[in-house]
């Protein structure tokens, strides 16, 4: 059995780390393998691995080696399968230990835009080792997204069942009220204040759902407040908005394929907006020189490709709005207008990426060859 060992360097809260715990996960869980995630921050990662006892070396959750990544850590022994992910850089002591035989993978960040097809899977060499690089997509050229077999199953079960809505609520001691529901993740340099304002004066009802994060501080604002706390209800006009704490990934999940739209950010939440099959909105990570909006609207041209004219207008609007500094709320109403087309079309596009073989069976199929290559 081959070892596999996943270096993760958490640069921007919960992204990184959630992407390399999914992965982990699945590589062990669906492909039997045994994995050791490396990380480099504990008191971060704890939030998405309660379990996590940050004052330990190493240990074993869910099948998962976790070790911690510090500066003086001593490495014994390289794996056969080393991921580095988003280009964390392996510790030089590390390196040393890696041969030429060693399969290493530097997993890239996930991006839509066309060149993207090009660069998967081409390696470098370093001295004696070569590295090679895969990137993560939206086509079969590519390395595929993040994807457990039965999640967009799953997803779809507790979005067509009002009893396991209701249980889901509950857990979260909220009513499961007959609204429009929408989530809410981002970037706290969002236009918070204006999408709030725009929710508020929508002409239906709407519960927004803030889970723990970096822009309750801009709700709290909104609200005339100092602070917020999770389990609070704030309302104001037609908007009721619920702050809730920091959700596992599984109930995380649920909330997404509960309600109606979704306010997403950075690689993870992004991707399971896909798998939730609702309705998103996707805030990149800021990039100087605008970078951050040349993924976005590489994704936006790929994903509503075939989308009806009136609904891909809308959907590039809200987009344009959620990057910028303001959220008209004529281009909010605008995108409620459409939303019974992007539904639909959500839903197709979730069926469409989950028929393509997944982003940790691509990686086990390419290893794998490139480990034939070498005998």
């Amino acid at each position: 059995m081959k070892h596999y060992d996943i270096f993760c360097k958490i640069v921007d809260n919960f992204g990184d780390i959630g992407v390399c715990w999914r992965l982990a996960r699945q590589l062990q869980a669906e492909h039997g393998l045994q994995v050791r995630l490396w990380i480099d921050d504990l008191s971060i990662a704890k939030q998405l691995i309660p379990a996590l006892d940050i004052t330990q070396q190493t240990q074993v959750i869910q099948n998962i080696t976790i070790a911690a990544w510090r500066p003086d850590t001593v490495f014994n022994q390289a794996a056969d399968v080393v991921i580095e992910a988003f280009g964390c850089e392996l510790p030089p002591a590390y390196l040393a230990l890696m041969q030429p035989e060693t399969s290493w993978i530097n997993l890239e960040y996930l991006s839509a835009e066309p060149w993207v097809e090009d660069f998967h899977a081409r390696n470098s060499r370093r001295g004696n080792l070569t590295r090679h690089f895969f990137f993560p997509g939206f086509t079969a050229a590519t390395g595929g997204l993040l994807r457990e077999h039965d999640i967009v199953q799953k997803n779809q079960k507790i979005a067509g069942d009002q009893q396991l809505q209701h249980d889901f609520f509950q857990r979260l001691h909220l009513k499961n009220n007959a609204s429009l529901k929408v989530s809410l993740f981002g970037y706290p340099h969002a236009p918070i204040h204006e999408l709030l304002t725009a929710l508020a004066g929508s002409n239906q009802s709407i519960d927004c759902y803030v889970p723990a994060s970096s822009v309750l501080p801009k709700v709290a604002e909104f609200f005339g407040k100092q602070s917020i706390a999770a389990g609070e209800q704030l309302n104001y006009k037609n908007l009721s908005l619920h702050t809730l704490p920091f959700l596992s990934q599984a109930d995380y999940d649920n909330l997404l394929a509960i309600c109606d739209i979704n306010f997403v950010r950075g690689e993870d939440s992004w991707v399971r907006a896909i798998w939730a099959g609702k309705p998103f909105i996707w805030q990149p990570y800021w990039q100087t020189e605008d970078t951050h909006i040349t993924k976005l609207n590489a994704f936006i041209d790929l994903f509503y490709r075939d989308c009806d004219e009136s609904a891909k207008q809308a959907s590039y609007a809200t987009h344009a709005a959620w990057t910028s500094d303001s959220m008209p709320p004529s281009v909010w109403q605008n995108y409620l207008n459409n939303l019974s087309a992007l539904k639909a079309f959500t839903l197709q596009q979730t069926s469409a990426l989950a028929s393509l073989p997944n982003l940790a069976t691509n990686l086990v199929i390419f290893i794998e060859k490139l480990h034939q290559n070498k005998i």
